[in-house]
């Protein structure tokens, strides 16, 4: 046993390493016809050599031939597994018919042959979907294959069913068993190779098992369970009914020779010929009859002259209930009856067990072989089923479950296989629709909401460009990117000469810059208007910025403070763009001033303050980075080089037309491209003192 074990070990190991091979070479390749065809042939040939190459076992033959189609049919391509079936099974005929290997077989080993290659093919097409299956299903599916073999030895020789179980009994554990491994196997090394690989032993989470494996597990092992109850029942009967039918030939035996001898006796007056009588019985086809004397001895019958090993009157205290024992008699376990006649002399008819419940056996192999192979049919067909009726229906509901919580809304859920799917996908869409009727109420109070708020911060910049002064001009816009946002720009008198300028740019977008704007807002105009230079405006609100600053937000601001009197601007950068200066009669251009660290990014910080100097006619123009940053559908930057050209094309207009000529030259710039950050711009032109002012 140890040998044949070894050598099955081997056997099912060449067709692993075989599919490993040729699972390494496909991978990623397409799997045209030469290539399924010559996968078919591969296997067939495999199957070949395992007819002609068998293992010679308890005076039997075994092979793992149907390891080929399968393996070709489940792993690479219906079509080859069902060529590698066809070579394997017509050839194994042939051996059969005509060279007489294995010929009491033969066609029940080309039928499972050849259907392996179909079956594999129906199920990695049906069942796995082109998936690789798991250990579990590919020992299933090799055992179940190899159990269709044994079943089909038994119905093709309904005649001779003595010979046919005895082949079973020797081929069915071992092919069945390594079949089953083999493919198992070869499963599990192409799932580790693909990256698939699970441990079959790791219990997965409840919330993590498909519907379709708990419903596959609770119907296997219900299906298992009525199967062994079933074959329990039956084997009961047929035992039962086994022997009964021992014990009635007994009867029939007995009571036969028990007239015979009563017709000698008053023929003859005496039992001499009591030996040819007996020599006229038989008990079935290997049972016996003896006569026993008072001293245990066999006068006559099947075993004249031996000694019984127990006496007579303990076997009939094992028949005292029954009439009937079930002991070892000479060397052989046997039911047995014994017959009082008379004179000392005792009738002892036995029937071997072995030949009590040989059809017993063999109805039992059979039908437990058919209950596996219905079994196996039921399994499929309802799992099957449920994958077509529930799961499959189940994922399609979760696809559009999946995009409606991805976002889109307008998904409907439409499966219609059944009153149920149809009540499900009713419901999940009418809880949509509400849902889109709640998500649009909120939508618009937000927006109402938020229209309120670019309202208020509107408000909130100065929007009254003239003054009752001549000594300048000046021109603001703010574009948020959103409906409110995190720009501002500011212009106030500090004191009768002095007017201060303000731009600013807070991190972010929407309403969290808005507020965080309307503070850092509030924070400069109130350190402005108290006194101070352009750098301790900063410096201070720098600090009162930090305070409190969960959020983390910061701002970039320009300020700069020009003297009406004398044309003096003192200036400080928080980290903010350069300011583009027009003299009088010139060109704008870049003033790359010294930044300091933004507002409210680090408590602290110390500011330089620089000057510039107005004369009559000169110009200012200060933006934020919403300006230079913005990009077209190239995704290409604005930048500062056209900005300052945009200036330069309009240098000699007022700035409430140089403005709006610059937004206009960005437009054109970026096209359909979106507005990713507010554009705010600012611009100034200084007249000098108030008796050199430019009329109106």
């Amino acid at each position: 046993m140890l040998q044949m074990i070894l050598t099955m070990t081997g056997v099912a190991a060449l067709y692993v390493l075989l599919t490993v091979i040729l699972w390494k070479i496909m991978d990623g390749r397409k799997m045209t016809w030469p290539v399924r065809i010559l996968i078919g042939l591969v296997y067939g040939g495999c199957s070949v050599l395992s007819t002609h190459f068998g293992i010679q076992y308890a005076g039997s033959v075994l092979n793992l031939r149907d390891i080929g189609p399968l393996a070709a049919g489940l792993y690479f391509d219906p079509f080859s597994g069902i060529l590698a079936g066809l070579i394997g099974g017509i050839e194994r005929y042939i051996a059969g018919t005509y060279w007489n290997i294995g010929a009491y077989t033969r066609i029940a080993c080309s039928v499972s042959t050849c259907l392996a290659g179909f079956v594999a093919a129906a199920m990695r097409k049906w069942l796995f979907k082109g998936k690789k299956p798991s250990a579990v299903y590919a020992f299933f599916m090799g055992a179940v294959m190899e159990v269709f073999h044994m079943y089909v030895v038994f119905i093709t020789h309904r005649d001779d069913m003595a010979r046919a179980l005895d082949v079973v009994k020797v081929c069915a554990p071992p092919m069945v068993i390594f079949t089953g491994l083999g493919m198992a196997t070869a499963s599990e090394v192409l799932r580790a190779i693909a990256g698939e690989w699970r441990n079959p032993f790791h219990r997965a989470p409840k919330e993590e098992t498909p519907v379709s494996t708990k419903f596959q597990r609770w119907l296997f092992a219900v299906t298992l369970t009525v199967l062994l109850v079933n074959s329990g029942f039956a084997f009961l009967i047929q035992t039962q009914s086994a022997v009964q039918s021992a014990r009635k030939e007994l009867d029939q035996i007995s009571a036969d020779i028990l007239q015979a001898v009563r017709i000698e006796k008053e023929n003859h007056g005496d039992i001499e010929a009591v030996g040819e009588i007996l020599n006229g019985f038989r008990v079935g086809s290997t049972g016996t009859v003896d006569l026993i004397n008072s001293g245990n001895r066999v006068t006559a019958g099947a075993h004249e002259g031996q000694i019984l090993t127990k006496p007579v009157r303990m076997y009939a205290e094992s028949a005292a209930k029954t009439g009937y024992f079930t002991e070892t008699v000479f060397d052989e376990n046997a039911i047995g009856k014994l017959t009082d006649l008379g004179d000392g002399l005792t009738l002892m008819t036995l029937m071997p067990t072995a030949e009590v419940y040989a059809d017993r056996d063999a109805q039992a192999y059979e039908t437990a072989l058919a209950d596996i192979l219905l079994f196996t049919v039921i399994y499929m067909l309802i799992s099957l089923l449920v994958q077509q009726i529930v799961v499959k229906n189940l994922q399609m509901v979760n696809a559009s479950l999946a995009r409606i919580t991805e976002g889109d809304l307008n998904e409907v859920v439409d499966v219609r296989e059944s009153s149920e799917f149809v009540s499900l996908s009713n419901d999940i869409n009418q809880t949509v629709n509400v849902l889109k009727g709640y998500i649009d109420a909120a939508e618009r109070r937000i927006e109402q909401e938020l229209e309120f708020a670019r309202t208020i911060q509107d408000s909130a910049l100065p929007k009254n460009f003239n003054f009752p002064r001549h000594e300048f001009e000046l021109y603001a816009t703010m574009k948020p990117a959103k409906v409110v946002g995190g720009d501002f720009y500011d212009f106030f008198f500090v004191d009768q000469h002095k007017v201060a300028l303000v731009i600013a740019d807070v991190s972010g977008k929407g309403i969290p810059a808005a507020l965080f704007m309307m503070r850092a807002k509030t924070a400069i105009r109130g350190l402005a208007e108290s006194g101070g230079n352009a750098n301790e405006i900063l410096q201070r609100s720098n600090n009162i910025l930090c305070e409190g600053n969960d959020a983390e937000m910061f701002v970039t601001v320009w300020i700069g403070i020009i003297d009406l009197l004398t044309g003096t601007m003192q200036c400080a950068s928080a980290g903010h763009e350069y300011p583009v200066m027009m003299k009088d009669g010139g060109v704008f251009e870049l003033v790359k001033d010294k930044h300091g660290l933004a507002l409210a990014a680090m408590p602290d910080m110390k500011y330089r303050e620089y000057e510039l100097q107005f004369s009559p006619g000169d110009k200012l123009f200060v933006y934020t980075d919403g300006i230079p940053e913005a990009i077209n559908e190239q995704v290409e930057q604005y930048g500062t080089d056209r900005l300052v050209q945009a200036l330069n094309a309009v240098k000699d207009e007022q700035v409430d037309h140089i403005l709006p000529s610059v937004s206009r030259n960005l437009s054109a710039f970026t096209g359909n491209a979106d507005q990713f950050d507010d554009i705010t711009m600012l611009g100034f032109t200084y007249f000098g003192p108030e008796e050199n002012a430019l009329p109106d």
